[in-house]
């Protein structure tokens, strides 16, 4: 049975270890908008933050408003995001995103999760994130690091993000939540998880993948 004293432990030394240094760190720190941090969050899916990051600049330089990325030309949004990953597809999501923004919610980024998830480009893990980072609401946003570190410290066993997000959400006390995603994705960007990182560090006593290869 998983102890929560021992995953509140791994997120301590993880925050000790580590500075923010993701973009969703950033959208913390620097207090940016809602729009802002749904756009940039949309963008940054499956995407690199040392791309993400001048792109989105770039980007709210050119439409720092939803209503002026609601009324942009595709083809100019597509050449100032192409550096990332399905950017077509991005494209049409930023863009349809701000048209409801403006359109169904009053020029306002809704604040509930059920709300998030019907704009286009939103799953669950973009919603919690703008849930916690935007409006400082209590969420666990669960992207493949997240979801592959809890698996691999034995704080789940599950098989997909959202399901791993459920489980979180159970055993982790609430005034932990931002602090998992905080730690567990700068953590999961700095490793290879399949060289088993944690031996011989401050973690490996709480790693359920370093004692089964100790057995």
């Amino acid at each position: 049975m998983v102890k929560t004293a021992d995953i509140i432990a791994v997120l301590r030394i993880l925050k000790q270890q580590q500075e923010k240094s993701t973009m969703l760190g950033a959208f913390a720190d620097r207090k940016y908008s809602p729009y802002r941090i749904l756009i940039g969050t949309i963008l940054s899916a499956r995407a690199r933050d040392e791309v993400t990051e001048p792109v989105t600049e770039a980007l709210f330089k050119r439409y720092p408003t939803s209503h002026s990325l609601a009324h942009a030309d595709p083809k100019a949004v597509q050449k100032i995001i192409k550096r990332i990953g399905f950017y077509r597809q991005k494209t049409k999501s930023i863009i349809s995103t701000a048209k409801d923004i403006c359109g169904r919610y009053d020029d306002k980024v809704p604040g509930t999760l059920e709300e998030l998830i019907q704009l286009r480009g939103v799953g669950r893990k973009v919603a919690n994130c703008v849930l916690v980072y935007a409006f400082g609401k209590p969420a666990i946003p669960v992207d493949t690091h997240v979801h592959k570190l809890a698996n691999h410290f034995g704080w789940v066993k599950t098989k997909t993000p959202e399901q791993t997000e459920v489980v979180l959400m159970k055993i982790v006390p609430k005034r932990y939540w931002q602090d998992v995603n905080d730690t567990l994705v700068a953590h999961g960007k700095s490793i290879n998880i399949k060289k088993h990182p944690h031996k011989g560090t401050a973690l490996e006593r709480y790693c359920k993948t370093c004692r089964k290869r100790a057995i």
